[in-house]
């Protein structure tokens, strides 16, 4: 027996959206793990293959992988209205945060009390990665072939260090040659329960299920794609164009909004792979903020909800308040103006890059010659997320070059919270959290 999933609407979608943005840590990895948790899992508001056939698109574009998924299921379930929200929401709260932190640091440079949360939630984030890679991969990795290319994506992100496009772009061409030749490497033998049998055995039927038809403002018009293209391209030109008139070419907000909407557009593999060539522009190009005054900003950047990438909202802030200290005016105006126009350049083109694309996406289901190098790219994403995981536990683990078991203990009980308890991501964050104030707590006590 089946059951009908009742149409969810724009404002009860707006909610979610507006919660998770306040809790969406683990950067990519777990916000991408979050949302498959509370989307697919929990809600059935799309299947496991739906979600996936975004999450592949996502993954070939420059940006936050995880606020671009967020913004095209947005718009899947409500248009343009609902990817507009979505993604907003998933970087609002995190503007904020940042905001507010950075602002504390720049006046007293010392944050006692979160660097006790931090401590206790990056081990518990470590564990939601894991989990992340676990759950992709089992319902992903179903022939040798996908298994071995998460294997060398793992192993070309964590032991070689190559560029994470150049990874993408192998296992899509690896994907088209085996659609075109041995379709049979990539789709697993079935023979009696369908894959949305199977999905929809595990969870129950979704609102947008395997075969469920593409509402219609998803379906590929080119009046409204010509018609996005020109409101993405006026949002990103008038802008500019006052920035440029009220402060001139090389202004320092103009300099700021070229700056970022070059670092949105090569931010391919994620906030990881672009961060260094932000912190050289930033410190050695720019002077926007020193080296230390950078580490700082990656620190509060890894340990605040939304996109890590939103570490440019800490230089934003920095880069203003300093340049008007420097010249011996009120450093608050310059550094929220310098933060508005650092997250709009950063952002827009992610927004523009799903609501131009996602039609001709959606139109691309069922069809093998673009299904078959996105499920090539899936397998390798599994692997990404795997190098993620490594990559944290190194810090995590083996703080200052000594294995740290507490930090240990703090994986093992967040895994065993996920796995047997069935906690949800934002229990596990919460209970850490609430952790590191008590551990704050006792510390200032016995002090």
């Amino acid at each position: 027996m089946t059951t009908t999933m009742q149409p969810v609407t724009l404002a009860e979608a707006s909610r979610f959206w507006f919660k998770l943005g306040w809790v969406s840590f683990g950067g990519p990895a777990g916000q991408i793990a979050l949302l498959q948790r509370e989307l697919v899992e929990r809600r059935r508001w799309l299947s496991e293959r739906r979600y996936l056939h975004a999450l592949n698109y996502c993954m070939l574009l420059p940006g936050p992988e995880a606020m671009q998924l967020a913004t095209y299921l947005g718009w899947l379930m409500h248009g343009v209205p609902g990817g507009l929200i979505a993604g907003g929401l998933f970087v609002i709260p995190s503007v904020f945060v940042l905001t507010a932190l950075a602002s504390i640091y720049a006046l007293w440079g010392q944050l006692p009390l979160l660097a006790s949360v931090f401590a206790v939630l990056k081990p518990a984030v470590l564990a939601i990665v894991l989990m992340a890679a676990w759950r992709i991969g089992r319902r992903t990795l179903r022939t040798p072939l996908l298994v071995a290319l998460a294997i060398a994506g793992f192993l070309a992100l964590a032991v070689f260090n190559l560029p994470y496009p150049i990874v993408v772009i192998a296992a899509g061409l690896i994907g088209l040659l085996a659609a075109r030749w041995r379709p049979s490497l990539l789709l697993a033998a079935r023979p009696h329960r369908s894959a949305a049998a199977t999905d929809a055995d595990d969870h129950g039927n979704a609102l947008h299920d395997d075969h469920t038809e593409s509402p219609e403002h998803a379906r590929l018009s080119r009046r409204r794609l010509a018609l996005t293209l020109l409101i993405w391209a006026l949002a990103l030109v008038l802008p500019l164009a006052v920035l440029v008139i009220s402060g001139g070419w090389n202004g320092s907000l103009a300099l700021m909004a070229r700056f970022f909407t070059r670092v949105a557009l090569l931010s391919f593999g994620g906030a990881y792979a672009v961060l260094p060539y932000v912190a050289q522009g930033a410190v050695e190009q720019f002077s926007w903020l020193s080296s230390s005054q950078m580490l700082d900003g990656l620190a509060l950047g890894e340990t605040t909800p939304g996109p890590l990438i939103m570490v440019v909202a800490f230089v934003g802030f920095m880069g203003g308040w300093n340049q008007a200290l420097a010249a011996g005016s009120s450093p608050w105006l310059p550094a929220l103006a310098a933060v508005l126009v650092t997250v709009w350049f950063t952002f827009l083109p992610s927004f523009g890059f799903i609501l131009a694309g996602a039609p001709l996406v959606e139109a691309s289901r069922g069809d093998l010659r673009f299904g078959a190098p996105l499920s090539a790219i899936t397998a390798v994403v599994v692997g990404m997320i795997a190098s993620l995981a490594l990559f944290f536990a190194g810090p995590v683990l083996f703080s200052k070059g000594m294995f740290q078991p507490w930090a240990a203990v703090v994986v093992i009980a967040a895994l065993i919270a996920q796995l047997k308890l069935r906690w949800s991501v934002l229990q596990v964050i919460g209970a850490a959290a609430g952790l590191g104030v008590a551990v704050a707590g006792v510390t200032q006590a016995l002090s």
